[in-house]
């Protein structure tokens, strides 16, 4: 019965993220390079029903593991980690979120990692929305290794680009989970 419910979320949030975010033209990325599609998940993960999917889609790969909490670098993995915190509560283990600050703040705490008492966790899963070369994730991964006693239990992405991620994750021992690949939106 989960499996046909994970199904049908999976089905519901592939129709959302096509129907709301997924743009077709000539676009930059910020990973580099040039792409005649871009995926701008904020049209499907800051509308209630989008983000309650996504959060509940990780949350079940989070769960087949021994991580308590889950981070990303700021923006786009801000939703996403609030929305599978949420999605865990008052299941059979709460998930922590925080996040990963491009830069350290300037002001009141001077944190660059944010988030319920991160260093109290062994293990997390850093998400993001979408990966391309993996190359934000990693810069988060090396803040969270370089300032926590934290290990890294994978990645999750919701849409994988399919332009190197995996590979760049593989090679320093990570596994990247995608719940949609690019080729699902072609």
């Amino acid at each position: 019965m989960i499996v046909a419910e994970s199904t049908v979320r999976r089905a519901r949030l592939r129709d959302m993220i096509a129907d709301k975010s997924v743009l077709r033209g000539r676009f930059e990325l910020a990973a580099g390079g040039n792409s005649d599609i871009f995926f701008d998940m904020k049209q499907t993960l800051l509308l209630p029903e989008g983000l309650t999917l996504v959060g509940s889609l990780m949350l079940e790969t989070i769960m087949g593991s021994d991580a308590t909490a889950v981070g990303g670098l700021e923006l786009g993995a801000c939703p996403i980690v609030g929305a599978i915190a949420q999605a865990s509560y008052g299941g059979p283990r709460e998930i922590a979120a925080f996040y990963v600050r491009k830069q350290p703040k300037k002001t009141g705490t001077k944190e660059h990692i944010e988030g319920y008492r991160v260093g109290d966790h062994k293990a997390v899963y850093m998400v993001e929305d979408v990966s391309t070369t993996g190359s934000s994730v990693i810069k988060s991964i090396e803040a969270v290794k370089r300032e926590t006693d934290c290990t890294i239990a994978g990645v999750l992405t919701v849409v994988d680009r399919q332009q190197g991620a995996v590979e760049a994750l593989a090679n320093i021992g990570l596994r990247l989970t995608a719940l949609f690949s690019k080729d699902d939106f072609a």
